[in-house]
């Protein structure tokens, strides 16, 4: 049977508890939204495939729990993700505040490359807001990373953040893509697979989507 897809990438939603990761990625990979907040319990994941510049990149998206309690569990998926994001909640300064031992947590973790882009999440509760959107660009600038305000509630930039960490993780892996235009497979990026079927610690099946 021929593959549905042409390579494999893992990324990872990090942040707080309560800031929408769930949410998030129940908007992109669903297009469903749920109000009521349900924490994660240790690490799920969900699947897409998207095509980037011709190539069709299957995503196994990581949404891990943000409360202390489960960050031993969730450090171990660090070191394999290609791409990370990490996500504030605009309502919430606090959460804000903790992407600074976020990103400290993934330069200690997470592979060196590991491509980022920092998200503030929220975005249709204008109302609420604690976070200026100038106080997200400022941030992401120290970093060296792209940056989105996001609504998984009104859908803004959901598909367009997923689509540029996706893009950014395949501009780094190059040299891999040159090899996949050229091979029926590029074999750096298909040893992604082994762990496609059984993810570490995960269910048997991926997790539904309540926030």
């Amino acid at each position: 049977m021929a593959k549905q897809y042409d390579v494999l990438f893992r990324l990872l939603l990090l942040g707080d508890s309560g800031v929408g990761k769930t949410c998030l990625l129940c908007r992109f990979t669903d297009n469903q939204f749920h109000p009521a907040h349900i924490s994660t319990i240790g690490v799920d994941f969900k699947m897409k495939t998207i095509e980037v510049d011709g190539i069709k990149v299957r995503i196994q998206i990581w949404d891990t729990a943000g409360q202390e309690r489960y960050q031993t569990i969730t450090k171990q998926y660090y070191r394999r993700a290609q791409g990370i994001f990490l996500v504030y909640d605009i309502s919430s300064e606090r959460s804000y505040q903790h992407i600074v031992k976020w990103a400290s947590d993934v330069d200690e973790y997470a592979p060196d490359g590991v491509q980022k882009i920092l998200i503030g999440n929220k975005a249709d509760e204008e109302h609420k807001r604690q976070v200026p959107k100038e106080q997200g660009l400022q941030l992401a600038k120290e970093y060296g990373m792209d940056f989105y305000e996001t609504s998984a509630c009104s859908n803004l930039n959901i598909k367009e953040s997923f689509t540029r960490l996706t893009e950014l993780v395949l501009q780094a892996h190059r040299k891999e893509l040159d090899e996949l235009r050229g091979l029926p497979r590029a074999p750096t990026l298909a040893r992604l697979e082994e762990d496609e079927q059984q993810p570490l610690g995960s269910e048997d099946t991926p997790k539904t989507c309540w926030c």
